[in-house]
């Protein structure tokens, strides 16, 4: 009998907008190709996930992966291997690098960069600024464009638009949905005095609650007022939560593994700077908001703002050290011991990390396991107890600010366009990473 797949996943329970199921996949040509009950014969070989869940393949719409510029924090290669290791199977990446991504000429650079080297698949945001507004509506139409991302508040690199007239230029060009870091710029000037040296538990006092709802506000009224969509990053406060569940006829909302597990003060009391991110960690009356408010639908998508700094940097006195860490390779085990614990649901969790951002994005083929759709896989073991280590990061940072933590549920598996990328902790496939494709960035042919 003739082959009739590459191969099946055989035996486990595999995720399907319908629900869970116990069905075989067969792939071929690096698309679904059937589900049900298969022949193991019927395929060159075949893979027993008997005991496993089957997950579309987990889409990761935050990512810093720092090249070109900064590759001693990490790199498109680095970053990627460290998302695959951890059941990640595409990520969007930001532009704040050196140079920064604001031109069609950066984009292909990072685009040819990234093709058959990075292991997952990618897409690229373009920065907007005023100096090329202009370009934008081009920009976030070539291929392999995330979308544009705009910094209201200054964080990490000096990608910055502060003012209402610079966002809403920005927002009367371009037409795909937007994505933006929001902390009020002016606010965060006048509290400076409020940083305390050597204390990083003064990091949310300074960046506060009412500097990020000022900027969310400031985005909303300027994005009905021109009739744009737009893309809330990085959600922190209780206060945005109550405003954007109003605000859904333009605005989505992201939310991070780490500003739903962590909470201030003892978060900086146990890491210190490694808990230094922008925005903050906040106190347990935010997170618990972000809960309510993943349980109330107000929150499309996860993303792990994965922004990797050395050791040594990150070691510098508060305020001199700089704020991110790592998070695209504990981003689906951080999340399955939410589910172990009970905080959401599995089908809830395949929402925020594969058909949200498949939805909200127009992206082409991903984020449901459906015929026809590309063979991208996140495979986990829901029962497995395991422990985070440094030693597992992959990152060329090297660290976590989850070193030691124990938690119940572990990728197993990951699956890229068909291709078995990772299987039980080991790189098993050269890198063959391509662009992710939108709906709204479909060229002839393509």
């Amino acid at each position: 009998m003739a082959d009739t797949f590459d191969f099946i996943l055989k035996g486990g329970s595999v995720v399907t907008p319908a629900g869970e199921a116990m069905l075989d996949i067969g792939v071929s040509g690096g698309r679904i190709a059937a589900l049900g009950h298969l022949s193991p014969h019927a395929a060159g070989e075949t893979i027993d996930c008997a005991g496993l869940h089957i997950l579309p393949g987990v889409i990761d719409t935050q990512v810093h992966f720092r090249e070109p510029g900064l590759e001693q924090k990490e790199d498109l290669e680095s970053g990627s291997r460290a998302a695959v290791m951890g059941g990640v199977t595409a990520v969007f990446e930001m532009p704040n690098t050196n140079p920064q991504t604001t031109s069609a000429a950066a984009l292909e650079d990072k685009i040819t960069r990234a093709r058959n080297r990075m292991h997952c698949d990618f897409a690229f945001y373009v920065g907007g600024t005023h100096e090329n507004v202009r370009d934008l509506p081009e920009l976030e139409r070539l291929p392999g464009a995330a979308g544009v991302k705009v910094f209201i508040g200054s964080s990490t690199g000096s990608l910055l638009v502060a003012d209402d007239a610079g966002v809403r230029e920005i927002l009367k060009v371009i037409r795909r949905r937007a994505a933006f870091h929001c902390e009020d710029e002016p606010r965060l000037n006048e509290r400076k005095s409020m940083r305390v040296a050597g204390n990083p538990a003064s990091h949310p006092v300074w960046r506060d609650d009412v500097a990020a709802l000022i900027a969310t506000q400031r985005l909303v009224t300027l994005a009905r007022e021109v009739g744009a969509r737009v893309h809330v990053l990085h959600v922190t406060t209780a206060q945005e939560m109550e405003y954007l569940a109003g605000a859904r006829d333009v605005a989505s909302v992201e939310v991070t593994p780490h500003h739903l597990t962590m909470a201030a003060p003892e978060c900086y009391e146990r890491l210190s700077t490694l808990a230094q991110m922008n925005p903050p960690v906040r106190g347990a009356r935010h997170r618990d908001a972000l809960w309510a408010a993943i349980a109330d639908g107000v929150v499309d998508v996860l993303g792990s703002d994965h922004a990797p700094h050395t050791l040594e940097e990150k070691a510098k006195p508060y305020p001199e050290s700089p704020s991110g860490m790592t998070g695209v390779q504990t981003l689906v085990p951080l999340m399955l011991d939410h589910v172990a614990n009970g905080k959401l649901s599995l089908q809830r969790f395949v929402d925020l990390s594969s058909a949200g951002p498949a939805r909200l994005f127009n992206i082409a083929c991903k984020g449901r396991i459906v015929l026809g759709y590309d063979a991208d896989f996140t495979v986990v073991d829901l029962k497995r107890r395991a422990t985070i280590t440094n030693a597992w990061i992959a990152s060329r940072a090297q660290w976590t600010p989850y070193d030691g933590k124990e938690v119940t549920g572990w990728p197993v598996g990951t699956f890229v366009r068909g291709n078995k990328v990772m299987w039980e902790g080991e790189l098993i496939a050269p890198s063959q990473g391509a662009p992710v494709r939108f709906l709204e960035t479909l060229q002839p042919g393509g």
